[in-house]
């Protein structure tokens, strides 16, 4: 599903940044939003590398005054999540999150989702990257825990 605006949180932003590759995200989608309660969770883990560059990317794509509704708050979800969520569900937005817990409530939503595996995936697809494994290598250095077959799955869709 090719969706303009995707609607970011922390950890696919802290992680990409990581890699020093936020750009993917530039080349995937027409427009990239922050709600303001992940830029704030991001902002809280400076010390994290990555997450000041994360922070300096996301500062002019912020979005203000999101209002969670209640289908939403029932799941319990962080702040950041839940605001992605309502963002996503006010104009059939990509969701782009890690978490697991999240990631079940977006399904629940018929909310489009992909997290920083798939965006990886869809760069490479997209001629952004020419291989992907080196960077999901070091995701999963960085601290993202994915399953080894879901790995391999993954990489199999790509032709690696």
């Amino acid at each position: 599903m090719n969706t303009p605006v995707w609607v970011i949180n922390a950890s696919p932003l802290i992680l990409l940044g990581k890699l020093g590759r936020t750009d993917l995200l530039e080349g995937l989608a027409q427009q990239i939003w922050v709600p303001d309660a992940v830029y704030d969770e991001v902002a809280a883990g400076l010390a994290e590398a990555g997450a000041a560059a994360s922070l300096l990317w996301a500062q002019d794509r912020r979005v203000r005054d999101v209002v969670v509704p209640s289908s939403i708050l029932g799941w319990d979800l962080g702040a950041g999540e839940s605001q992605v969520l309502a963002q996503c569900m006010l104009g059939g937005h990509l969701a782009v999150l890690d978490d697991g817990e999240a990631r079940a409530a977006a399904k629940v939503h018929g909310l489009p989702l992909v997290g920083t595996l798939g965006v990886i995936l869809r760069a490479r697809q997209a001629g952004l990257i020419p291989v992907a494994r080196p960077l999901v290598e070091r995701l999963l250095e960085s601290g993202s825990y994915l399953a080894a077959d879901l790995v391999r799955q993954a990489l199999a869709k790509v032709g690696e």
